[in-house]
């Protein structure tokens, strides 16, 4: 059984999803960031951390690719061969520098900073998520998902950061980019994972 472990309203939120996705089983081990046990279990002492058996893999999108190539018969991986593989890379490359950027800019000068590096981001960020909405809608073309027809482990990562932005109350002028979001978030398997530990909170 895998051991999904992170902080409630974490990162963690699109790794239950991902397993929700697979029907893998898993425990949810809850602890904090920066803590003694999650520095036992990353050297950055970041979470979140996906323990299978010996192996621990950090990073939500690095967990999410790992967990699509071991179950690759339920799909939501790469398409075959180096170009699938490439496809792939660069929607989660784009999902975490790119589109995560601001939200995670934002947070980190709300809540995480000391408060004395703390500043005013917000326009900035505001801006900057507004840019990254217009490319996601000229990525997402009049596809229904990132990679086409089915739905990955990339739409996983881009819905995690939808819910993310709405909640933080991120404008998203793009009806095909709200579209996409609606479609993504109201998947069963989102509502399971965040039922047992992955809701923002």
């Amino acid at each position: 059984m895998y051991k999904a472990v992170g902080s409630r309203g974490s990162r963690v939120s699109r790794v239950l999803w991902m397993l929700e996705e697979l029907e893998q089983p898993y425990e949810f081990v809850e602890i904090k960031l920066r803590s003694p046990e999650a520095y036992a279990l990353n050297p950055s002492g970041k979470v979140p951390i996906l323990i299978d058996g010996e192996l621990k893999i950090t990073d939500s999108a690095a967990i999410c690719v790992y967990l699509a190539d071991k179950h690759s018969d339920r799909n939501m991986g790469a398409d075959p061969g180096l170009a699938g593989r490439a496809e792939m890379d660069s929607w989660m490359h784009f999902a975490q520098s790119e589109l995560e950027a601001p939200l995670w800019n934002k947070l980190r000068h709300r809540f995480l900073l000391p408060k004395e590096l703390r500043v005013d981001v917000g326009p900035a960020v505001a801006h900057d998520f507004a840019s990254e909405v217009k490319a996601l809608d000229r990525r997402l073309g009049d596809k229904p998902f990132a990679l086409g027809n089915r739905f990955s482990a990339v739409d996983v990562l881009l819905g995690d950061m939808g819910g993310w932005a709405r909640a933080g109350r991120f404008p998203i002028e793009s009806d095909r980019v709200n579209a996409y979001f609606d479609r993504v978030l109201q998947r069963p398997a989102r509502a399971r994972a965040q039922a047992n530990g992955g809701a923002f909170t």
